[in-house]
């Protein structure tokens, strides 16, 4: 088991590298939208740093866009067995979201349990025109019919397995930087 480890870690690619890819993806596809209409919303945690990485790239490419961050947690189908996170942190959606674009980010798309649970939370912020879903990984193992519109890299691992989006601060030395890691459950 750790060599199919250490040889799938060799396969991931450097996270700026990926969200240079989604942020590419993204432009191509809404760089023309008006002013005010497309709104690009992380899902917590990881889809948050995705998010607020893909939007100052966008920026960069003269894309506008509101942002904002979405919690839903407590719109899981599984909350009653997996209980509340300990970070639980409310969404912060200050616009309404009718009749826009919203691209939903996330950084590891597995089951589609996060994503459908994420389209609940996001109608309680009004009736968008178009959603789409981003994401980093999309790591297969779906068990709801839902596929990303924009996806970074794709990668099979089993169940048994899982991969995280890792953050680390900025020190003196280093800058911040997030980090794949594929972890065997226990």
């Amino acid at each position: 088991m750790r060599y199919e480890k250490s040889k799938i870690m060799k396969k991931l690619p450097a996270v700026e590298t990926l969200i240079d890819s989604l942020a590419s993806q993204i432009a191509m596809t809404v760089g023309e939208a008006p002013p005010k209409s497309l709104a690009i919303i992380g899902l917590y945690t990881g889809g948050i740093w995705v998010a607020e990485k893909l939007i100052e790239k966008l920026a960069l490419a003269e894309v506008n866009v509101a942002s904002g961050s979405l919690a839903v947690t407590l719109q899981r189908d599984d909350f009653q067995s997996i209980g509340l996170h300990r970070q639980n942190r409310p969404s912060k959606i200050d616009f309404d979201v009718t009749g826009m674009h919203v691209i939903l980010v996330d950084d590891v798309l597995y089951t589609g349990r996060t994503a459908r649970a994420a389209l609940n939370e996001l109608f309680e912020f009004g009736r968008p025109a178009k959603v789409s879903l981003a994401c980093l990984v999309d790591r297969g193992g779906r068990q709801l019919p839902i596929a990303p519109d924009y996806c970074a890299f794709t990668l099979n691992l089993p169940p048994e397995q899982e991969l995280v989006l890792e953050h680390t601060d900025a020190t003196d030395t280093t800058p911040e930087l997030l980090v794949l890691r594929v972890n065997n459950r226990t």
